[in-house]
């Protein structure tokens, strides 16, 4: 278990607090590039800080503060023009760095005045890679933003998933490092949802938990593997300080404020060697739902059920009331690392995963299981016979566009649902 003062250390994210403070040292990804086909401007909350997200007409993205300096009015509700953000109420004209490039009135009663000079509005870099998103809102200078490899892996079709929970940031990474949930809450509470009773899937006799550059990763053995199995040898990562990479997608939990988060999901999926070359002209973003029509929570799904676990701890978990065990090695390993990270902000250090040089920021390789798989593909024959589920549909997370299961299907070139991971 944890303090109550530790608690509310490691989940408290609004400007000024400890962790909020770690973790405006990373960029984070805060929506798709997609989003922006059909629209200007949109109103997105980060870490307690209400702002607004934006794309110009010279291409460019910027995030400002929601509200104009000048009399607070809604900037989601401003004009992008060929360079920068307008306010709509009186025209205030700002860029992506937050200066004021124009003050109409003001400008045409008093030339000489040179007001908008001394106006800024908050302004947050903003940087597109893999079709996300990002943002830094730390201080200067920004570190690199990973180039993880998969973001260059050819051939295959991504799509970019983002739902908002009514939870702590800190329940969904939790989740990043803990390998028992997935014969649980997947495999044998899947089969429960089903209506059957058994059998349950193979239990988990082993695991450990390894630190790399970039973050951890935990690894097992089941029943049905042993010490020479990838679950084992390789493993999944969980990236620091708010991500997961398991082998073809990534899922960050991204805080909104101190009870709400972003799971933020980039996902791949290997076409068929068959249908090479594929290249994909923009990745689609889609929003993901949480309940169903009778306001439950939606379970068919791996991600949905994961949700499920992390809302259901509270908006923040009451750690003071754990009963941790030989499982958890892994949770108390994160916690302690934060605690450490903590530390070294507040003597002006670097925390851990942090990519200062340009040089090594190139397609940056990860702990990925099956990469043959992921990187040389399959026939569609081989697909069909034994591939692995989530090649033949989409199992992650409820709610998939039929647009996109058949534009998934298109690039596939083998028929795809979305029926989950419940139904058989």
């Amino acid at each position: 278990m944890l303090s109550e003062d530790h608690n509310r250390l490691l989940t408290r994210v609004g400007p000024g607090t400890p962790m909020g403070d770690l973790l405006r040292r990373y960029w984070q990804p805060i929506a798709g590039e997609s989003e922006f086909e059909t629209m200007d401007t949109k109103a997105v909350r980060l870490m307690g800080e209400d702002l607004v997200l934006y794309k110009d007409h010279g291409g460019a993205f910027g995030l400002v503060d929601r509200h104009c300096p000048h009399r607070r009015a809604d900037m989601s509700y401003g004009m992008v023009e060929a360079c920068g953000l307008r306010c709509s109420y009186h025209g205030w004209l700002f860029d992506r760095d937050g200066a004021c490039l124009d003050q109409p009135y003001e400008e045409t009663a008093n030339p000489a005045g040179r007001y908008k000079e001394r106006v800024t509005i908050k302004a947050y870099p903003v940087r597109a890679l893999g079709g996300l998103l990002w943002t830094y809102m730390g201080p200067a200078p920004a570190p690199e933003l990973p180039d993880w490899e998969p973001f260059s892996w050819p051939n295959g079709f991504r799509q970019i998933v983002i739902s908002e929970l009514p939870c702590n940031w800190l329940q969904g990474q939790e989740n990043s490092i803990d390998p028992i949930h997935f014969e649980w809450m997947h495999a044998n509470w899947s089969v429960r949802l089903r209506g059957q009773k058994g059998p349950y899937g193979p239990r988990h006799l082993k695991i450990d938990f390894r630190e790399f550059d970039y973050g951890y990763t935990y690894n097992r053995i089941r029943e049905d593997t042993d010490e020479h199995h990838p679950l084992w040898t390789v493993g999944r990562a969980c990236l620091w300080p708010n991500g997961m990479f398991t082998g073809d997608h990534f899922e960050y939990r991204v805080p909104v404020d101190d009870t709400h988060m972003l799971s933020v999901a980039w996902f791949f999926t290997r076409v068929p060697r068959d249908s090479e070359p594929y290249v994909q002209d923009s990745i689609p973003t889609w929003h993901g739902p949480i309940r169903d029509a009778g306001g439950r929570w939606i379970t068919s799904h791996v991600m949905n059920q994961d949700f499920v676990a992390w809302i259901g701890q509270g908006a923040i978990s009451d750690r003071t009331q754990e009963h941790l065990g030989v499982s958890d090695k892994g949770v108390a390993i994160m916690r302690r690392q934060f605690l450490r990270d903590i530390e070294r902000v507040r003597r002006g250090e670097d925390p851990k995963a942090i990519l200062r040089d340009p040089a090594a920021n190139r397609a940056v390789p990860l702990p990925t299981i099956d990469r043959a798989a992921v990187t040389e593909g399959m026939t569609a024959e081989e697909i069909r016979a034994g591939g692995a589920m989530h090649l033949k549909r989409f199992i992650f997370q409820y709610g998939q566009p039929e647009e996109v299961r058949l534009a998934q299907q298109q690039a596939m070139g083998i028929d795809q649902d979305n029926k989950g991971y419940v139904e058989a």
